[in-house]
């Protein structure tokens, strides 16, 4: 198609004399827009003034600037940039301006059922460094995803959320592809009548939508209030301190006494409330800066002490002690034995906590389980900083049968989206058979320098979550409260490592390592099959390759979502016979309205529906 000079499809060079392709594919790409309904023009050619983006004389120098989707967001680039003035025709929506000229910099509109795209300068090879809102804006204008995730899943902090509405936040969540939600369990650690009250209804409220809930610990945290009943178990630092390290208050978890107190607290919490699983996660020592900072590491309680002693004939406090042989300063064997003995300890706990959890699990009848732990691959300091073994803990987590998340820590939070290729290569020989390995990103204010904004937002947050989904084959966030409002419509799309094919006569082809939502409308088969799973135009497909085409119908939905993994469905006599495997116990909404749920035993098993 053409219209006023502009070709559909194709990525124009840009008045600076460099092609458009590489950012721009990325943006795409990440985001899971079509590239052939779409024109980019950038800044000045003779096909960007023919769609009426034209210089009026003069230039401006850009260095920070505002957008439309969140105009109170701080946007600055890396370098400043100068570039010619435009004007923009009348039909075109401005997205981006300069902050202190308020000069247009990305606009664009429609053309029949195509989109015009404009931006003054060139987006940057990345697609992200300049222009954050750049998918948001295509969307605007009428282009949409075609796939979406139904498989995300994002860690929730009620503390955040007191006032919101747990009915609202499942839809959300949902639309956004979430299938479970990890729960800040320490805040439901006592009983109290109120808050176990709200905890109830949101999880009635996610498992209506098909989302299963997860507690989520974080040992040796437990809870303020343990915390303060005993504070003869509190962890010590190095400098003899209690240790209150950020936001969490940690426990002694060595100690035979307080381990069995805190193992009576959780079989109390996960009686309490209807979980699906559990998230063991971040069981290890303080702190990032190691053991130079000795106001933050830890473990120093007695009990550590003493055993270590007995190991090595050296009590771990003559460390930062100038006058003894065996300061860190003078001597690094002592300490080097100590971290040592230290990453063995953390091992011993997460094993004895897994094996905790999995009985409690059993007599609940069986909770997923899941460990969130730090990479110690790509950061190798994070073993001696913090005590974390991943290559100790994986044959555990197949052991016991967990799902293993990996958390990037801060220190590589500045590097780019491509870094969980790297990291999922790099845990690719040390991953036993079996185990679900994931990604869980962080989506924080970060503390290096990093442009255009200090929190992942628009592109970079589309990028990163797509190559997770291409990387892993679980992709985990943390936490859906610090998911900007602009991203919320794209999240699942980028999430979706899916590619689609067109075929003849109205069909696809759908590629996915996991299930996805596609765009549908009217009676779909699915491999030949009649496929009766969808819900307001999108139709759950699962994961392989996997033909969708149209069918002659009607064909009434017979359920309307499902999170488990659909590995045969098959209409008998009337009936119809689903097999499916699930982790965690699947659930299914039935189709008919009211929201009606079943809940299937986890495994591989065949139910049949009406």
């Amino acid at each position: 198609m053409r219209a006023h000079g502009i070709s559909f499809g194709l990525i124009l060079l840009s008045w600076f004399g460099t092609p458009a392709l590489g950012g721009w594919s990325r943006v795409l790409e990440a985001a899971g827009l079509d590239p052939s309904r779409v024109a980019i023009l950038e800044s000045d050619s003779a096909a960007a003034r023919a769609a009426g983006f034209v210089p009026e004389g003069g230039s401006i120098e850009v260095r920070s600037v505002t957008d439309t989707f969140l105009p109170s967001l701080q946007i600055v680039w890396e370098k400043p940039v100068t570039a010619p003035r435009f004007r923009v025709p009348e039909r075109a929506t401005v997205f981006t301006r300069e902050k202190w000229t308020g000069a247009p910099l990305a606009a664009g509109f429609r053309e029949g059922g195509k989109v015009v795209f404009w931006t003054a300068t060139p987006i940057g090879e990345k697609g992200y460094e300049r222009y954050p809102y750049l998918a948001q804006a295509l969307v605007e204008l009428g282009l949409a995803p075609r796939a979406s995730t139904r498989g995300l899943w994002a860690f929730f902090d009620s503390s955040y959320r007191l006032r919101a509405d747990p009915e609202y936040l499942a839809d959300r969540w949902r639309a956004a592809g979430i299938s479970a939600l990890h729960v800040a369990a320490w805040h439901y650690w006592e009983p109290d009548g109120q808050r176990d009250e709200y905890l109830r209804k949101l999880v009635a409220a996610c498992h209506r939508r098909a989302i299963h809930v997860y507690a989520w610990i974080e040992f040796p945290h437990v809870s303020e209030a343990f915390w303060e009943a005993h504070p003869q178990w509190r962890e010590k630092t190095a400098t003899g301190q209690d240790a209150h390290l950020d936001w969490r208050k940690l426990m002694n978890l060595a100690d035979p006494d307080c381990s069995a107190a805190v193992e009576a607290g959780l079989r109390g919490l996960l009686g309490r409330f209807d979980w699906d699983g559990v998230n063991l996660a971040e069981l290890y020592f303080e702190s990032l800066e190691g053991y130079l900072n000795p106001a933050r590491f830890t473990p120093f309680n007695e009990r550590v002490r003493q055993e270590f002693r007995a190991l090595a004939g050296v009590d771990p406090a003559d460390f930062y002690n100038p006058a003894s042989r065996a300061y860190h300063v003078r001597d690094a064997g002592p300490m080097r034995r100590f971290l040592e003995y230290r990453a063995r300890l953390a091992h011993r706990l997460q094993v004895e906590w897994l094996d905790k959890v999995r009985r409690i699990s059993e007599e609940k009848g069986g909770l997923d389980v899941v460990l969130t732990h730090v990479d110690d691959r790509f950061d190798t300091a994070m073993r001696d900083n913090l005590g974390a073994d991943a290559a100790a803990l994986l044959p555990e987590a197949a052991r016991f049968g967990a799902a293993f998340l990996v958390e990037d820590p801060a220190t590589i939070w500045n590097l780019g989206p491509e870094r969980y290729a790297e990291l999922a290569r790099r845990y690719a020989p040390i991953t036993p058979p079996g185990v679900r390995l994931g990604a869980d990103i962080n989506i924080v204010e970060r503390y290096q320098d990093v442009y255009p904004t200090k929190q992942q937002t628009g592109g970079e947050l589309f990028q990163l979550l797509h190559w997770a989904a291409k990387s892993f084959p679980q992709v985990a966030v943390y936490f859906e409260n610090s998911i900007l409002g602009p991203d919320w419509g794209l999240v699942g799309a980028a999430a979706a490592a899916a590619r689609l094919r067109p075929l003849e006569e109205g069909g696809i082809e759908v590629e996915s390592s996991s299930p996805v939502a596609v765009t549908w409308q009217g009676c779909a088969e699915v491999d030949g099959q009649p496929w009766p799973v969808w819900s307001h135009g999108k139709l759950l497909v699962p994961a392989g390759r996997r033909r969708v085409t149209p069918c002659s119908g009607p064909l009434p939905p017979v359920l309307e979502d499902f999170n488990g993994d659909i590995v045969k469905l098959e209409q008998i006599d009337g009936m119809w016979r689903l097999e499916y495997e699930s982790r965690a116990r699947a659930i299914a909404v039935l189709a008919g309205g009211g929201r009606q749920v079943r809940f299937f035993p986890p495994g591989r098993h065949q139910v049949w529906l009406r």
